[in-house]
C-alpha cells in the first residue's frame, strides 16, 4: 500500500512541476532562493560551514594517528599477554572517545554556522 501512494505522489508531483502552470511556479520559486543564496550574509555563512568542515575533517587522521600511536604504546606495557591487551583496549576505547567527542563538537559548529545562515537569510528576505 506504501508504494501504490508513493507512486501516486510521485506522479501528481511530476505532473504539477511538469505542468505549464507548475513550471513557471517551480522557476519562481527557484529564482528566490538563488536570490537569497547569493545575499552575502549567507555566503559568508557558508563559507565559514566549509571551512569548519574542511578543519574538521583535516583534525580527523591526526586524531586517529595519535589513538594508533597511544594504543601501540599501551601494548607494550605489561608483563603478560593478558595485561598487554588490557592496555590497548583501554588506550583504543580512550582513543575512540576523543575522535568521537571532536567529531561532535565539530558537527555542533557546523550547526550553528548552518542556523546562523538561515536566520540571516531569513532575516535578508524580509527586508
Amino acid at each position: 500500500m506504501r508504494g501504490k501512494i508513493g507512486i501516486v505522489v510521485g506522479l501528481a508531483a511530476g505532473y504539477v512541476l511538469g505542468s505549464r502552470a507548475g513550471r513557471e511556479r517551480y522557476e519562481q520559486i527557484k529564482s528566490s532562493f538563488l536570490k537569497m543564496w547569493n545575499t552575502p550574509p549567507v555566503q559568508k555563512q557558508v563559507d565559514k560551514a566549509k571551512e569548519l568542515g574542511t578543519s574538521a575533517a583535516l583534525a580527523l587522521p591526526s586524531a586517529l594517528w595519535d589513538g594508533a600511536v597511544k594504543v601501540t604504546k599501551a601494548a607494550g606495557k605489561g608483563s603478560t599477554p593478558g595485561q598487554k591487551l588490557d592496555s590497548a583496549i583501554k588506550a583504543g576505547k580512550a582513543s575512540a572517545d576523543d575522535v568521537a567527542r571532536g567529531a561532535e563538537k565539530s558537527v555542533a559548529e557546523v550547526k550553528k554556522a548552518a542556523d546562523k545562515a538561515v536566520a540571516e537569510a531569513k532575516k535578508a528576505t524580509d527586508d
